[in-house]
């Protein structure tokens, strides 16, 4: 269970899934600040995409998706510049229900959405795990990519690492997300990936693996 206020990192294009690590650097001096104060705290930060136009306000506060997604901080270096490479775990996803402006970072105070995959849902979505990876196998045959994931993972990890790790537009991976569900999220990436596999140059997997 995620606390009611959580800091918030916005960024034009990345997302985060539960259980899947993303590293990070962090240079602005306010998302340094960010970094710091978390480390002293709970290590959590919450993770949300930008809207399209940030640009005229980056520097503010512009308008972000309201569905994130919050990660524990697993590794933290501070630079000797006072920089930070982090890296952090996807925990659970979470939606803003308004902002806090006491800190120069951003703070939401924020509603959690679990994600549980039901008894009822495993069967199908073991299902369509086997249709993802004969999907991943043929866009491996035509990149030479390597996905590196061992066959252990389980279903909703797969999935979630599958949303992250590939190289999907910013907006397909917010979507993605946004799915109310593990099952409903791998049933809507087997549908972009059959509709990406029958395109031209097709959809490439992004470095990294399942951790």
């Amino acid at each position: 269970m995620l606390p009611p206020t959580i800091p918030i990192f916005p960024l034009p294009n990345v997302v985060l899934f539960p259980n899947v690590f993303l590293p990070l650097h962090i240079f602005e001096p306010r998302y340094r600040a960010m970094v710091a104060d978390a480390l002293r705290d709970d290590r959590i930060i919450g993770m949300v995409l930008l809207r399209p136009g940030y640009e005229a306000n980056y520097e503010g506060r512009p308008p972000v998706y309201p569905i994130g997604c919050a990660g524990v901080i697993t590794h933290s270096e501070q630079l000797s510049d006072g920089r930070y490479d982090i890296v952090l775990r996807g925990i659970e996803k979470f939606r803003i229900v308004d902002e806090d402006e006491s800190r120069p970072y951003r703070l939401a105070h924020i509603d959690c959405i679990p994600e549980t995959l039901r008894d009822d849902e495993r069967a199908p979505i073991g299902r369509h795990r086997r249709r993802l990876e004969a999907l991943l196998a043929s866009l491996v045959e035509r990149s030479g990519s390597d996905p590196r994931f061992p066959p252990s993972v389980p279903d909703e990890d797969l999935v979630n690492a599958l949303a992250q790790y590939l190289a999907l537009d910013p907006i397909e991976r917010q979507a993605l997300l946004e799915r109310d569900g593990v099952l409903e999220r791998c049933c809507a990436l087997v549908e972009l990936l059959e509709m990406r596999t029958m395109a031209p140059g097709g959809t490439t997997w992004k470095p990294g693996s399942v951790h």
